[in-house]
């Protein structure tokens, strides 16, 4: 596994790997309280932070949302084979660890292109043989298509599930994401499902404001990315498929794993995903 990265940042820093730009995986990781970050991640974090001090909710919300839609995909449907688009570090429970609980025989191909995540992914690799990873870039949907080791692994004539989980907030290409959901949607066989969260502009008075100071802190800091999208935007994300009731809430609201007792916080009003099925 990869060496505690919350070290001074001294001889035992890989050296592929660049600590002067924040990484997405490792500032998800310092969010989620993990080890596996630099100084310039948690920058990130503490930017964000002082905008709203339960910032580290939107990671742990999105979290559980992984969690459950693993859970119901593994349990509810026939599919077992899924492709994880942004990875990220691994945490307890992760994609593999949920579904294959529920049916062992399941395949998970994860994708990121982060240098600590790939240490990880190596390690992985020597634990479980039906969990693999291909070091591509996500945001480019015919490479990944194209990919050996995806191509390896899941067989795109039978359903396949794709995560795209707290991954399209962070692309800062040309391309509108939407397009880049459709190349993956079309390459889907019917019957597959289609997982995403996004960074959610609420568009109501009572947190807009919240959104747009959390998303200038994104921007503004050393990782740059992170676009707060409204509602309309993100369901654009979802071509040609039908929503799993019920539909595009706030993560939070994701079949939860029991009644609410108390309010969401301001910030759980801020991410949304959503699961839906290509007929």
């Amino acid at each position: 596994m990869a060496a505690d990265l919350t070290a001074s940042d001294g001889e035992a820093t890989p050296v592929h790997i660049d600590t002067s730009k924040a990484s997405i995986a490792r500032v998800y990781d310092a969010f989620l309280g993990g080890k596996d970050n630099y100084e310039v991640d948690r920058e990130v974090f503490r930017r964000v932070r002082e905008v709203t001090p339960e910032a580290a909710q939107l990671a742990w919300d999105n979290r559980q949302f992984l969690i459950r839609v693993s859970r119901f995909i593994a349990a509810e449907t026939g599919v077992t084979q899924y492709l994880d688009c942004g990875s990220g570090l691994p945490t307890a429970e992760n994609t593999h660890q949920v579904v294959q609980r529920i049916k062992p025989e399941s395949r998970v191909v994860y994708v990121d292109n982060d240098p600590v995540v790939l240490a990880h992914g190596r390690a992985l690799l020597e634990e479980n043989s039906q969990t693999h990873f291909s070091p591509a870039d996500i945001f480019e949907p015919a490479r990944i298509l194209q990919d050996e080791i995806v191509n390896r692994h899941l067989d795109f004539s039978e359903p396949v599930a794709l995560f795209q989980l707290g991954t399209l907030h962070h692309y800062d290409g040309e391309r509108p994401p939407a397009d880049i959901m459709r190349e993956y949607i079309d390459a889907l066989p019917s019957g597959s499902y289609v997982a995403i969260s996004h960074f959610l502009d609420p568009e109501t008075e009572e947190y807009n404001e919240l959104a747009r100071r959390m998303e200038q802190a994104f921007l503004h800091s050393p990782m740059g990315t992170g676009v707060f999208r409204t509602r309309d935007e993100i369901a654009a994300m979802f071509p040609g498929l039908e929503f799993i009731d019920p539909g595009l809430v706030e993560c939070a609201d994701w079949w939860p794993t029991g009644p609410r007792l108390n309010p969401l916080y301001p910030v759980q009003h801020c991410i949304a995903g959503a699961v839906a099925r290509k007929p």
